[in-house]
């Protein structure tokens, strides 16, 4: 079984691709996770991808599909997996389509984790960071005792750049605009299920593990 988690950054999906593949016991394959891999562990491809990731350039698709697609002739992966990143664009779509078909498999179902713009950047830029220890900090969510210090040494509190109002809205412009083709496409196909990403990790969950229960087929039996 291939299952396919999208949602912008701030959904949430990687902390779901993590809860699905435990209840399916199947395997979560997400793009961000390989990268470092290859990267740490400087492979052909990792070197490849530093090339461009230096020079502050996006990876192109070839490098990403191929990445994946090894990920995915692994033996741990055989039974299936849980998609995380992956693919972000038509052409990604298309061509890990096209490589599972080589193998007679296909993707069987893709959940949208849907999350409205102003909940994204609540979630996005609302994080603060310790500059001594690391420590997590949101300004809603779990904000610090005392604004601008750390309850764990007392450091300094900083936003990353990436974290800020203007760069956050550019992100989430970027992500809308490569995944609603990518919507279109699974939705044609009659792949797609749609559930609300607002609410607490539980109740997200619920609302996929519903998701994948509607309809006929793999979707009905798993």
């Amino acid at each position: 079984m291939y299952i396919i988690l999208l949602g912008a950054p701030g959904a949430g999906k990687g902390t779901q691709a993590v809860m699905l593949a435990e209840k399916l016991k199947l395997t979560q394959v997400a793009s961000g996770d390989l990268f470092r891999q290859a990267l740490a562990q400087d492979t052909a491809l990792g070197k490849k991808a530093r090339a461009y990731m230096e020079k502050g350039q996006l990876v192109p698709d070839e490098i990403t599909i191929q990445m994946v697609l090894e990920r995915l002739a692994a033996p741990d992966v055989k039974n299936g997996a849980i998609l995380d990143g992956f693919p972000r664009n038509i052409e990604q779509a298309q061509a890990l389509d096209k490589a599972l078909k080589l193998q007679s498999k296909a993707i069987d179902g893709v959940v949208y984790i849907k999350v409205t713009e102003g909940e994204l950047l609540k979630r996005l830029s609302g994080r603060w960071i310790c500059r001594h220890c690391q420590a997590p900090y949101h300004e809603v969510d779990s904000p610090p005792k005392v604004k601008g210090k750390c309850d764990r040494c007392g450091g300094e509190l900083y936003q990353r750049p990436d974290d800020n109002v203007a760069t956050v809205k550019k992100r989430l412009e970027v992500y809308f605009k490569e995944t609603s083709p990518l919507i279109d496409y699974y939705n044609r196909a009659g792949k797609l299920r749609e559930v609300n990403g607002e609410g607490s990790t539980d109740e997200i969950n619920q609302r996929i593990a519903a998701a994948l229960h509607q309809g006929d087929g793999v979707w009905a039996s798993s």
